[in-house]
């Protein structure tokens, strides 16, 4: 139950930042959201596939769950970019 909830968890933060990216004012908002969220889902995939024996280890750290202060400060980054373009599409619209 728990790992189907962490897949589940960053299948809706890919979706939710696919949305983000279509609703940005600008283009380069739009290409900044989609690299950030594909990164952290492709590194969430590449970190599940060692684990479970599908491809050979290759160091990648779980997104937002393994330790290490470095890659949890620049997620973290880069997740404040993301919720910053999508804080300007809704000024933009309204």
């Amino acid at each position: 139950m728990g790992a189907a909830l962490v897949i589940l968890l960053f299948v809706l933060l890919l979706l939710r930042g696919l949305i983000i990216a279509v609703r940005a004012p600008d283009k380069f908002g739009a290409l900044l959201t989609v690299g950030f969220v594909v990164q952290v889902t492709l590194q969430a995939a590449l970190n599940m596939a060692v684990v479970t024996n599908t491809i050979p280890n290759t160091g990648i750290s779980l997104p937002f769950f393994s330790s290490g202060g470095t890659s949890l400060l620049m997620l973290l980054g880069e997740m404040g970019i993301v919720l910053s373009v999508s804080r300007q599409a809704t000024e933009t619209k309204y």
